[in-house]
């Protein structure tokens, strides 16, 4: 699928890519809603209008994965809220395999995410990922999420990166493409970062279901 002998980083997101996105999506769209219908003695379909009214207003933004942004604007312990749900944090079952395939292969992993830096911590406190990775991102330290340009010149500076040696994988198609624009030089991306829901169509960029695909060619790679 890719020629891994001109590719030396593979840039990894986090959310959806490496973890289950189960855990976000029942977070965001339904625990945050059902807490504001309790806390305001509002109808569960007003709460839940209320927070995608909200959402939509911050969409792509780096105010959209701030914690401390919907702290204040719904008026929510979030991180609270975030602990009483860690059981629900899952990597993906062919994660690991993929992460120590690219290990033996001397390629570098780098997780870039938009997740604030509380909530990398607590998914990094709850799985092995950190074990699978060499370097990690959050997108907050950068003042710019994934999918504005500074971020990307920010990324291949801070680790003397050759974007154009680069693989990024990413469950967010208009993120691969902030991605390809910056010069990154493979991208790929995850049909289904949500186990509890339908796979995704993507339309600009090739898509797997599972990083055993990969391990193959990367096998075959090491033998050419």
């Amino acid at each position: 699928m890719f020629p891994w002998n001109k590719i030396d980083t593979v840039l990894l997101d986090m959310d959806g890519t490496l973890l289950d996105l189960h855990f976000d999506n029942h977070f965001w769209l339904k625990l945050v809603p059902q807490t504001l219908c309790q806390q305001r003695q509002i109808p569960q379909s007003e709460a839940q209008q209320l927070v995608e009214s909200a959402y939509a207003k911050v969409f792509g933004t780096l105010e959209w994965y701030c914690l401390e942004y919907w702290q204040q604007e719904l008026d929510l312990d979030i991180m609270a809220l975030h602990h009483n749900l860690v059981d629900r944090i899952q990597l993906r079952q062919d994660s690991m395999p993929f992460l120590s395939a690219l290990a033996r292969h001397s390629k570098r992993r780098i997780l870039v995410t938009n997740a604030h830096p509380h909530s990398l911590a607590l998914k990094l406190k709850h799985t092995d990922l950190a074990s699978g990775l060499d370097e990690m991102l959050s997108s907050h330290t950068t003042g710019y999420p994934k999918e504005h340009p500074q971020f990307w010149r920010h990324l291949f500076n801070h680790f003397s990166l050759d974007p154009s040696r680069c693989l990024f994988i990413d469950d967010s198609e208009p993120i691969l493409q902030a991605a390809k624009k910056a010069g990154v030089g493979y991208q790929l991306g995850i049909k289904n970062p949500d186990s509890q829901k339908p796979h995704k169509q993507f339309a600009d960029f090739p898509a797997i279901d599972d990083y055993h695909h990969l391990l193959v060619s990367l096998e075959q790679a090491q033998l050419g």
